[in-house]
């Protein structure tokens, strides 16, 4: 799956330049748990970045799924990127001002599905993570171990391939450390083990493809009718916590398009590009954080 041949990575400025990697070999196949491990400062993130098409090598070649992938602008990293790697942070690098569910949806929602299919996918993820109860609350209201499975389960919504963790336990006490490297073997076991079938079901729908028109419009019906019934299944809903109140306002992708969505519980406006009240116009106080 990665193949990696005397890679290098150089950093240089006017007066100084500083040898990250020097000439890295690796081979991972695919469904392996392999763990890189060095002081600090010795390229472990440098090598990360280049294996998560975040940057590119100085030198050397590197093919992902024996494509050769060393030297790829941005714009081609980017699109090769998207659901094809997952990254784990060690400062998990959610959004505060996104509730649980929607940190973890967002990875879908830059992937084009319906709002219904993006529903489905983050429940079930949300279950198996163990943190449904936690769906409506902010980054800010959890445990560091609680914020970690929100920042795994939004890196492996997508089904990557790859999954690419930087000192994910780094922040984590002892216990909570464990669970997380616990969870990160349970979900690349079980990844290994559906593989082959996986592979299989595709080759087999790739076969009747062809026919899956046919197929969709009988069960489903015509797409065209459905558009003009109204189909409330994917028609978006948001729920906007008030961080004033604590209240939760109910909107739809029409409402926020409007310039101005209010409190239903305390009137204060929301700033509609990051979900969140304006300060001056809440008369309330805030309400306690949930326990």
């Amino acid at each position: 799956m990665i193949k990696i041949e005397n890679l290098s990575k150089v950093f240089r400025t006017s007066e100084v330049e500083t040898v990250a990697l020097d000439n890295v070999n690796i081979n991972v196949d695919k469904g392996e748990f392999v763990a890189v491990m060095g002081p600090s400062g010795c390229g472990k993130s440098t090598l990360l970045n280049i294996l998560g098409l975040l940057d590119n090598p100085t030198g050397g070649s590197y093919k992902l799924n024996d494509t050769e992938v060393a030297n790829l602008k941005e714009k081609e990293r980017t699109r090769l990127r998207k659901g094809e790697i997952g990254f784990v942070f060690q400062s998990f690098n959610l959004i505060d001002e996104l509730n649980v569910f929607e940190n973890v949806e967002l990875p879908l929602t830059y992937m084009g599905l319906s709002a219904s299919e993006r529903k489905k996918r983050v429940n079930e993820m949300l279950k198996r993570m163990n943190i449904s109860h936690r769906a409506k609350h902010f980054p800010q209201q959890l445990s560091g171990g609680q914020q970690q499975r929100v920042a795994i389960a939004r890196s492996v919504i997508t089904d990557p391939k790859l999954i690419l963790a930087d000192e994910p336990t780094g922040n984590l006490d002892s216990k909570n450390g464990a669970e997380v490297m616990e969870l990160l073997t349970e979900l690349t076991s079980t990844v290994t083990a559906l593989d082959d079938e996986l592979d299989q079901v595709y080759d087999e729908l790739d076969a009747i493809d062809e026919d899956m028109d046919d197929l969709e419009e009988a069960v489903y019906g015509d797409e065209d009718d459905d558009e003009e019934n109204g189909d409330e299944d994917d028609e978006a809903q948001y729920e906007l916590t008030c961080p004033k109140c604590g209240a939760v306002t109910v909107v739809d992708e029409e409402a926020l398009m409007s310039e101005e969505i209010h409190c239903q519980n305390c009137g204060a406006a929301f700033d509609i590009e990051f979900g969140v009240c304006d300060p001056e116009d809440a008369p309330c106080e805030p309400a306690e954080d949930e326990e």
